[in-house]
């Protein structure tokens, strides 16, 4: 179902379930700003958002390879785009996905943090007759910098190893690369120049031929701010972008292929959420979504979501003036106590029980992390035409 924009939507469905707003013409103008500010390859993080709908629409903008860390990502992104070159960037990896990775979907990136993993990968090559040459194999990065989600905690190696793994790579065989992820949502760009220069360092040690570089994923999308407190700016990705190219030139990484791995920057805006006001208890606002259906990324990052009312008709309004916004303390669909986000809704002080709220640039991670907790599992989407407004 197509709909001119959320209010026609709620109003014509009257929805007491959340409903998906999907926004291709956002979609598509995000992708192709990504691939317009980037030079090099654009790979989508499919852990993003794995929906048809949202690969299929990366796909058709253009975007022709893939960051994959499963076997069902493998299947949902060659569905979506049966010529795309996947990256598999898990950096700890079953044998058995390794198998059918190169086996069965032609994979040859792969991303590495230990000598295990390295074995791990060219055993099961030379088991499918692959050569060794075939594959290029990522060493990652520690990195440290400031960001929304840190994403080193678990992943990647230590500068001097990092040198003897590249060195091990280029001796078996295999065509060495660096590769590094400085975390989610970062919003300045001297992560990645920090990042930059500790590649700089390896690859001056290390003495092998790189086949590739790439500088991973982080670019921010921009969602609401509290009117409290002054608004950070967050820069897009043809703002973000220039910084971060000139640290890769400075760095003397010009001379090699680069690889990005976008996920948020493209995605967010193309997704929002109609949601309903169960119940209103003063300055809290019960309502039928929460952390563990579309809001999670929203509450493990503290942000504040963009929303607008779209008010139930011709119904009695709270006392209070419709034009003032204040803050709500938003309360999940599920009967478990955590369920509460950690960010109010900003939304007119008339709002009352039986109002729906359009919930903008959900479009990262609200479908990867929604479970069925309590038998709540949101899965109706339409399409939408309007860019969502707050």
């Amino acid at each position: 179902m197509s709909y001119p924009d959320a209010q026609t939507a709620a109003l014509a469905l009257r929805p007491d379930e959340p409903v998906y707003c999907f926004r291709p013409d956002q979609l598509a103008a995000d992708a192709e700003a990504f691939r317009t500010a980037f030079p090099g390859r654009t790979a989508y993080a499919v852990k993003t958002n794995p929906h048809p709908l949202i690969l299929g629409g990366v796909a058709g903008a253009g975007i022709d390879a893939f960051d994959v860390a499963s076997r069902e990502e493998f299947r949902l992104a060659r569905e979506a785009a049966p010529r795309a070159d996947l990256f598999y960037m898990h950096p700890v990896k079953p044998a058995s996905s390794i198998r059918a990775g190169l086996a069965e979907y032609g994979i040859r990136h792969m991303a590495v943090d230990h000598e295990n993993e390295v074995a791990k990968i060219l055993r099961e090559a030379r088991a499918a007759g692959i050569d060794a040459s075939e594959l290029t194999l990522f060493v990652r990065l520690a990195t440290k910098g400031h960001a929304v989600y840190e994403l080193s905690r678990k992943f990647g190696a230590a500068p001097g190893h990092a040198v003897e793994l590249l060195q091990r790579v280029a001796r078996l065989g295999a065509q060495a690369g660096l590769c590094f992820h400085v975390g989610s949502q970062v919003l300045q760009p001297d992560a990645y120049e920090q990042a930059l220069k500790t590649a700089q360092w390896i690859r001056s040690r290390a003495g092998v031929p790189l086949a590739a570089l790439d500088i991973g994923g982080g670019y921010p999308a921009r969602y609401g701010r509290d009117p409290k407190h002054d608004a950070f700016p967050v820069p897009s990705p043809g703002e973000l972008l220039p910084s971060i190219l000139r640290a890769v030139d400075l760095a003397g990484f010009s001379d090699i292929p680069l690889i990005a791995e976008p996920g948020r920057a493209i995605v967010a805006r193309s997704l929002s959420v109609i949601v309903r006001v169960l119940l209103r208890k003063g300055q809290r606002l019960y309502i039928n979504d929460g952390i563990w259906a579309s809001l999670s990324d929203s509450w493990t990052g503290k942000l504040t979501l963009p929303v607008q009312l779209i008010a139930e008709p011709d119904r009695l309004r709270p006392k209070g003036d419709p034009d003032r916004i204040v803050p709500f303390r938003i309360m999940g669909a599920t009967c478990d106590s955590v369920d509460i986000l950690s960010r109010p809704f900003w939304l007119p002080e008339t709002v009352k029980t039986g109002d729906w709220i359009e919930v903008g640039h959900i479009g990262a991670y609200s479908l990867s992390l929604r479970t069925d907790f309590n038998g709540l599992y949101p899965d109706t989407f339409i399409t939408v035409a309007a860019p969502f407004s707050a």
